[in-house]
């Protein structure tokens, strides 16, 4: 007797995992605070991709989750649900013992006011050395790295300066630099500019771009300076504890041989396919509780409810 094989319908293939390739990662990440009997949910499901040797800006209004998006990713602060992935590290799963190596070598953490990075009583120099010191790196090795970080960010000259010798650009160099010391993969950094004149932050940006390109290190910066998130490839915005929309910026050659940035900005659908609509177009046309929408052959179209017939 003859066996005929039988053609069994095979299983959809898994959808790849979210960020998979990715050097950061949070999806459907939620934030929530407890004050008293009220309950604060700083983030609200946010989901974002950020892929090694990007350097990306976030933006968001006072209060719309940044800055508590930043301390998670610092180790600083634990998520209260969701996934967040830096590099090999469960954000949600770390001991203590764990958060402490990945703060000391896997993310670096600049802050925005210059006296919660230096302390007032090492140089420049002493800086740079002491997280080096606290990871037990060899002295020869200390000594080279500190040299190559303050050369690479311009501030050689200020190795043996304690911070009251040094102009608040200056400063801020040296915390970079100091949070560069162990050589981290990601250096986060929380409005490095918004204490400093134009001028003076066009200098620290700089200084950023250098560590990105040069250094190869993964950069993520929170900031209200449109100057500066105006001038990396991808600015990220979060509204009410999501992802809302991402500019992601490319530039174009012209006919004459001259360039030109081209920006183009795109909402942000998230995994259970939601898309905040910009504020300025509800308004426009007057899209509130509910809207009408229509597949077309490539896109798709969204309407306000008239109560009547299309």
């Amino acid at each position: 007797m003859s066996t005929i094989p039988l053609s069994l319908p095979q299983p959809p293939a898994r959808a790849p995992e979210f960020g998979r390739d990715a050097l950061i990662v949070c999806e459907s990440l939620v934030r929530i605070y407890q004050s008293g009997s009220v309950e604060v949910q700083a983030l609200q499901g946010l989901d974002l991709v950020v892929d090694g040797g990007e350097m990306i800006a976030v933006v968001g209004a006072s209060g719309s989750g940044k800055s508590t998006l930043l301390s998670i990713l610092a180790g600083i602060d634990a998520p209260t649900a969701g996934r967040a992935r830096v590099d090999r590290w469960d954000l949600l799963t770390m001991s203590r013992a764990d958060r402490v190596r990945y703060r000391r070598h896997t993310v670096g953490f600049v802050r925005q006011q210059t006296t919660a990075n230096l302390l007032p009583y090492l140089t420049a120099g002493q800086m740079v050395d002491l997280p080096m010191t606290a990871a037990r790196v060899p002295a020869r090795t200390r000594r080279a790295r500190t040299g190559e970080l303050l050369a690479a960010l311009g501030v050689a000259d200020c190795a043996d300066r304690r911070p009251t010798q040094l102009s608040g650009g200056q400063q801020m160099r040296v915390a970079i630099a100091a949070a560069l010391a162990n050589t981290p993969r990601v250096l986060l950094a929380d409005e490095p500019t918004g204490e400093l004149d134009t001028a003076t932050s066009a200098e620290v940006f700089e200084a950023l771009r250098t560590v990105n390109q040069r250094l190869g290190v993964t950069v993520v910066v929170v900031t209200h300076d449109p100057e500066v998130s105006g001038q990396v490839q991808r600015t990220v915005a979060i509204r009410d504890g999501r992802t809302s929309s991402e500019v992601l910026r490319r530039t174009a050659t012209d006919d004459d041989g001259g360039t030109h940035v081209i920006a183009e900005e795109y909402a942000v659908m998230d995994r259970a396919g939601r898309v905040q609509v910009p504020r300025e177009y509800r308004e426009a046309l007057a899209l509130t509780r509910r809207v009408r929408l229509a597949l077309e052959a490539d896109h798709v179209t969204i309407r306000p409810d008239t109560g009547g017939t299309p």
